[in-house]
């Protein structure tokens, strides 16, 4: 008797459906995205990671360091709010030049001035000093970007990735800095704990040992800027590098035949162009920016985790686990936002996730019970950052190209300028116990912000898209044309 033949189409469209379905999920969450992303683009992601991961230690003992040193809350909110202004005067200079000196010089030299902030920082004790480094250097007091990367990295990654995959590529981005930022804070906290308590280091002494490490951090991100090809520079910067390495080969006598624009002044020529028609847009970009950051400086993270500590006397370990599973929750809700934008749009997605959490972020500090706070904490924390990803690829698609570094820089300085007012008020009222008025502030501004962005740009958004994509197509086929022609020759 022979034996049950087996269904020859069972083995063979197994493995297939298996693939299929692991491509799509891998293709939800924006994976084969990143895969397809140049080096350049994996090395800004890890440089964010990095980055955030001081920032995330520093924002945790900033607060608890300053007033250690003898600093009243109302000089703290003052210092944060300096540190901000200063912020605003660097980065601005740095990315409006960014594409004539060179953006990889810009953000090597920025790791420069976060490692000598660090060290200051360790060494130094006297309240003026710090302000200086912190306001010439790069020490993030929110725990937020601080400094001109951001704006150059979004740009960069903008100039190297397909639209399409703008989306995936800003979520993960954006998922790294969350969760260096949460990495970076629990293991401050563990570490700040250990010293204390195993070490039996003093207060000053142990809090120092933390802005060792972060200066530490600073020189591995100069050394990742350093690792960045020439493809990471302007378009503009390039044509002008090629023109410098081919200058021996040019003939004596030009080409009479093309008429050359007059050169611009020495200042003028490393500014960037902005059109007319991008201007109404980015004063409007501004503005709404303005309001959502001067929410944040409001509460900043820095504040938060002081209001905890002080108001429930909670461990700096256990502090430092507490904001590493909520920036965790925020960093895992960045994969879901770049599924959602790819069916939603990304300016849908941004005030649809962002709206809830700031409801949750103004009930904080309302309750007096721990669990209760924790609880409104988490629930905030789990849909903030949703809209950080789809924000990059809406202000790369709704800038254009040549401008957008400049316009990103800066959209950048004017939320620092507006978050920069936040922390002194704040000082104050923490001096009057009122600390809860900031959380109410802070979320009732960010849903303003939410319900403009909505009103002005649902629509703007798509035509900008849609101008793009006609664009690309436009140079695709001015390529294939000239190939062929080259062919046919």
């Amino acid at each position: 008797m022979s034996e049950p033949r087996h269904s020859p189409n069972l083995a063979p469209t197994a493995p297939p459906q298996q693939r299929r379905l692991l491509g799509r999920a891998l293709d939800e969450l924006g994976l084969l995205s990143v895969y397809a992303a140049p080096r350049d683009v994996k090395l800004l992601c890890l440089q964010r990671f990095v980055r955030m991961f001081a920032y995330g230690a520093s924002t945790l003992v900033l607060v608890a360091y300053l007033t250690g040193l003898g600093t009243p809350a109302t000089g703290v909110g003052l210092f944060m709010t300096l540190t901000l202004v200063g912020d605003v005067c660097i980065s601005f200079l740095l990315t409006l030049f960014a594409d004539a000196l060179g953006r990889r010089a810009v953000l090597a030299a920025g790791a420069v001035l976060m490692t000598a902030s660090g060290v200051v920082f360790a060494t130094a004790g006297n309240y003026w000093v710090l302000l200086a480094a912190a306001v010439v250097g790069v020490i993030s007091p929110s725990g937020n970007e601080i400094g001109p990367f951001k704006a150059i990295e979004e740009s960069i990654v903008a100039q190297l990735t397909d639209p399409k995959n703008r989306s995936d590529v800003y979520a993960w981005y954006s998922l790294l800095g969350l969760g260096g930022a949460a990495c970076g804070s629990m293991t401050c906290g563990w570490v700040l704990q250990h010293l204390r308590q195993k070490l039996r280091w003093d207060f000053i002494s142990a809090h120092r040992a933390i802005y060792w490490g972060y200066a530490a951090v600073g020189l591995v991100k100069l050394f990742l800027a350093l690792l960045l090809s020439h493809a990471v520079e302007s378009e503009k910067k390039r044509q002008q590098q090629a023109r410098g390495w081919n200058e021996e080969t040019r003939p004596l006598l030009g080409d009479d035949t093309g008429v050359n624009p007059p050169p611009k002044r020495k200042l003028r020529g490393l500014l960037p162009d902005i059109s007319k028609e991008s201007v109404s847009v980015v004063i409007t970009l501004c503005l709404l920016f303005a309001l959502d950051s001067f929410g944040s400086g409001l509460a900043p993270l820095s504040w938060i985790t002081y209001y905890f500590k002080s108001r429930f006397m909670i461990e700096e370990g256990k502090l430092g686990s507490i904001f590493f599973v909520t920036q965790i929750l925020g960093a895992l809700s960045m994969i879901v936002a770049s599924s959602l934008a790819k069916r939603f749009g990304n300016v849908n997605t941004m005030v649809l996730t962002h709206l809830p959490s700031q409801i949750f972020r103004a009930l904080i500090a309302v309750p007096g019970d721990l669990r209760l706070a924790l609880i409104f904490l988490a629930l905030n924390a789990s849909t903030q950052s949703m809209d950080s990803g789809p924000r990059s690829a809406f202000l790369a698609a709704i800038v254009l190209p040549a401008e957008r570094t400049a316009v990103m820089g800066t959209v950048n300085v004017v939320k620092t300028t507006a978050q920069s007012l936040g922390p002194i008020l704040t000082g104050v009222l923490a001096d009057r116990n009122l600390l809860w008025v900031c959380f109410v502030g802070s979320g009732g501004l960010k849903i303003l912000y939410d319900l403009g962005l909505l009103a002005f740009f649902k629509e703007k958004e798509r035509e900008r898209e849609r101008a793009e994509r006609q664009r690309i197509e436009r140079e695709e086929g001015v390529g294939h044309d000239g190939q062929a022609d080259e062919e046919v020759a």
